[in-house]
């Protein structure tokens, strides 16, 4: 395998993580946090209840641990592809977030926000014919 199909195959392996697990993270800290309530109140209780639910829930530690891998796949993909190929292409999370948050959270999508979302993930599409790196290294 040559190198430039070899940086392309890598690329679209990262991305496609930060798209799995970006999405994934946000809904779970979203779950996670509706199951806790909102904070209602300063008080120095409510706050240690508060902070105790938040970190001794699975959900919200499930969150940050798909968050992390986001981070780390998203530092990796940026150390041999350029930002202008990466950022682009891994907006394709934008219609992954929709869909979870219709399927797992009850969101409701308006049509304007899908015809949104179609756009963006056009945009991806004509990005990622384009070579993931046009700078020398």
């Amino acid at each position: 395998m040559n190198s430039a199909a070899g940086l392309r195959w890598k690329t679209f392996l990262l991305i496609f993580l930060m798209v799995g697990f970006g999405p994934l993270g946000d809904v779970l800290l979203s779950k996670g946090m509706k199951r806790i309530g909102a904070l209602t109140s300063w008080a120095p209780r409510d706050l240690w209840r508060f902070f105790f639910a938040t970190f001794t829930s699975g959900i919200v530690w499930l969150g940050i641990g798909s968050l992390a891998s986001f981070f780390i796949a998203y530092i990796l993909v940026l150390s041999w592809a350029d930002y202008s190929y990466v950022q682009p292409a891994s907006s394709v999370a934008y219609g992954v977030v929709a869909l979870l948050g219709y399927f797992v959270l009850s969101d409701v999508l308006t049509p304007t926000r899908w015809a949104g979302i179609l756009v963006i993930c056009l945009g991806v599409f004509i990005v990622g014919r384009t070579p993931p790196r046009t700078t020398e290294s």
